[in-house]
This record gives C-alpha cells, sequence and structure tokens, in this order.
C-alpha cells in the first residue's frame, strides 16, 4: 500500500510539474538540481506536509505517510526502551524514534517484532552520527538495519551536521534505492545548515527534526522548512531535562489545561501539532505515554495559540 501511494504521488508530481512548467520531476523530488533550492508554493502538492488529524498523519514528500505523534526513546535503557515502545504500540501509538547515539536500537527492533502490530503499520526513525558512522557511512548504516532487524527502516537522518555529512546522506540514498529505507531526513538542521546541504544531495529530506518548545519555538525556521515541503519534527517537546517542571508548570499552559480540562503536557503536544511539528515525547511511562497519544479530543483556539507562541524566549536547552 506504501509503495502504491509513492507512486500516485510521484505521478502527481510529474503531472503537476508538466502543467506549470516551473521544474522537471527530479528538481522537485530532489532539490539539487540547481544551485537554487525549490520551494512549495500555495496550491502544489496540496497532501505533501499535511496533518489528517482523523488518520493521525501526515504524507511525507517520499511518497510515505507518517504518524503525527509518538515516542522519543533518548536516554532510556534497553529494558525501559522495549517496555516504553510496547507501552506505545499497545496504546495505539505506531512511531518511534532512536538512534544510533542512544544505544537502543536492538531494544526498539525487538519490542517491533515481538508486537502483533503488523509491522507496516509501524514507522521507525534512526539517525547516524557525525565521526565514525559519517566516514563510513555503508558499514553504519548496515549495522542499524541488522540492529533493528525489522526489514527495513522508515527514516534514516544525521544526527547533526558535521564533516562528511554530505558523504553519510548520499550513501543512505543508495540505501533507499535498494528498499532498505524509505525516507531520508536531517536532525538539527536550521536555515543556514540547509542552504549550504541540499543542494549537494539528490533526494530532498522529508523531515527536519529539532529542538522545539515553547520556550524555544523556532518561528522563523519552521515555516522555512516547510516551505520547501520538508515536515518538521520537534524533541524536547515539554524542554528536555532540568527545563521539564518548569515548562509544564508554567502558569500560562497551567490555565488553558485547566479550561480544557486536560494535562499541561496535552497542551503542550497540542499546540505542537496544530502548528504543523510532528512530536515524539519521551517518556518511560505507560500512563503518560497514553496520555501523550490523547491529543485529538479538544482543540486549541487561536487565542491561546497565541498565548503560546508568547512564550518564546529563544531559550535553548541543548547545545545541537
Amino acid at each position: 500500500m506504501k509503495r502504491l501511494i509513492s507512486a500516485l504521488i510521484l505521478s502527481a508530481l510529474v503531472v503537476c510539474c508538466a502543467a506549470c512548467g516551473k521544474a522537471d520531476r527530479q528538481n522537485i523530488i530532489s532539490g539539487a538540481e540547481n544551485s537554487d533550492i525549490k520551494t512549495y508554493e500555495a496550491g502544489d502538492f496540496a497532501k505533501i506536509g499535511k496533518f489528517d488529524f482523523e488518520k493521525k498523519t501526515v504524507m511525507l514528500n517520499s511518497g510515505y505517510e507518517m504518524p503525527i505523534m509518538g515516542l522519543g526513546t533518548y536516554s532510556l535503557s534497553d529494558e525501559e526502551c522495549y517496555n516504553s515502545v510496547t507501552a506505545l504500540l499497545r496504546s495505539g501509538g505506531r512511531l518511534i524514534d532512536t538512534a544510533y547515539m542512544y544505544g537502543n536500537e536492538a531494544a526498539v527492533g525487538r519490542a517491533v517484532r515481538n508486537s502483533d502490530v503488523p509491522r507496516e503499520e509501524i514507522f521507525v526513525i534512526t539517525k547516524i552520527y557525525p565521526g565514525e558512522q559519517f566516514e563510513n557511512p555503508e558499514k553504519a548504516i548496515q549495522d542499524a538495519l541488522d540492529k533493528l532487524d525489522i526489514g527495513y527502516i522508515d527514516m534514516m537522518l544525521l544526527h547533526h551536521p558535521g564533516e562528511n555529512d554530505v558523504k553519510a546522506y548520499l550513501a543512505m540514498e543508495k540505501f533507499v534505492k535498494k528498499g532498505k529505507i524509505h525516507s531520508l531526513g536531517l536532525s538539527n538542521f536550521y536555515i543556514e545548515e540547509l542552504k549550504e546541504f541540499l543542494p549537494q544531495v539528490n533526494i530532498t529530506p522529508a523531515l527536519v527534526q529539532n529542538e522545539i518548545h515553547p520556550y524555544y519555538q523556532e518561528n522563523d525556521v519552521i515555516p522555512y522548512i516547510q516551505n520547501l515541503g520538508i515536515v518538521v519534527q520537534g524533541w524536547y517537546p515539554f524542554g528536555g531535562r532540568g527545563h521539564t517542571s518548569q515548562l509544564l508548570g508554567d502558569s500560562v499552559i497551567s490555565s488553558i489545561a485547566k479550561a480544557h480540562g486536560v494535562t499541561c503536557a496535552q497542551v503542550i503536544l497540542r499546540w505542537n501539532l496544530q502548528k504543523g511539528v510532528v512530536v515524539i515525547p519521551g517518556s518511560s511511562n505507560p500512563d503518560h505515554i497514553k496520555e501523550n497519544l490523547d491529543l485529538f479530543g479538544f482543540e486549541l483556539t487561536d487565542a491561546e495559540i497565541r498565548q503560546i507562541n508568547a512564550l518564546d524566549r529563544n531559550e535553548k536547552h541543548d547545545w545541537y
């Protein structure tokens, strides 16, 4: 089914490009034929990047659908990770984010394999890291495939910019052609990094994953990425270690949560979704994991969105 959707999307791109005369199919898909990065204009490829709140998915520019909320596994030990992924899948969640540096890819894979959920319904993201992995990307990618042992990787990201990042990305492109990776993306890339990086690759990233929370909102970066036809995903939605209690206890967010009869965590996650940002909150608590998926029984008003937007401090909580 996913391959059919992908074929339909690519066919639509070809027809649209032929009609508008702006670019050929390869230009639109890769963004790499010209030095100028192509952007999506209003009305172009309407389904790409648009959140479907009924299906709880978003259509990627690669032609695959991805859930818009899931689980981040950063800092989870092997056992914690296995139990958390299992809890997510049992609660209806289908999006899992891991990475080589987290040391828990094998636990993610084991939980996926042991689940009753069909593999094609689960979307697994992993990342390779600068240094040795970027120097020997083919080995790094194969190692990830072997550790996960789930047939294919739904999406692979570069963990952050670094020496040989283009080399590593081009290697990932080869695995896309083999069907071992379905979609590609980047993590911790901002406007200047994207302007330099994108013209050097052949497949436009389907996703950029950055730190995003009410105290660090990236209100200039998010629309820039989205206008490229790339989906945005936020890590540290609750501010990260040492900042979570302050953010969840913020009086503005608490007031909005009380008005809707939901938790502060749910308000923050829903705020992200309404801004078009996919959320991957981390947790080892099954109750919190279930709560973090329950985001569709309420909707923030425009006034409430503005209230949360006003909390922006440009306060980054990690070095990436």
